[in-house]
């Protein structure tokens, strides 16, 4: 059963794919707005990894992010997610995401529970 309190942390390095530049997002070489979210989700994953009924699996459905400094090529960054809040099949996480000398990102996200064979079925 899922409770308010899971939590996980994620590591990686930035790369010059998660730029801003490549993922068209902007145009300067620094982490990009959208590779701060994908590491929020992979945090929110990793806080419910193995908690979910078989044949289960959560999709986003909501996100509000406040990304608040630029973080260079090649820095590591670190994005942790707990699980603050589970409405039915609704979960709330609230994240945070740190480079090697500040929080560069903070926000809630929302997840959904659903069934991985109906959701892929057309």
């Amino acid at each position: 059963m899922l409770e308010p309190g899971l939590e996980a942390t994620i590591e990686e390095t930035v790369t010059e794919q998660m730029t801003a530049e490549a993922l068209g997002s902007g145009d300067v070489p620094v982490l990009g707005t959208p590779a701060v979210l994908a590491l929020a989700e992979r945090a929110a994953c990793a806080a419910i990894e193995g908690e979910l009924q078989d044949g289960q699996t959560s999709v986003g459905s909501w996100v509000e992010l406040s990304h608040l400094a630029p973080t260079p090529v090649g820095e590591r960054v670190t994005a942790h997610a707990e699980l603050a809040e589970v409405d039915g099949r609704t979960l709330t996480f609230e994240f945070n995401v740190s480079d090697e000398r500040q929080q560069i990102a903070r926000g809630k996200h929302r997840r959904v529970i659903v069934d991985r064979s109906r959701f892929l079925s057309p």
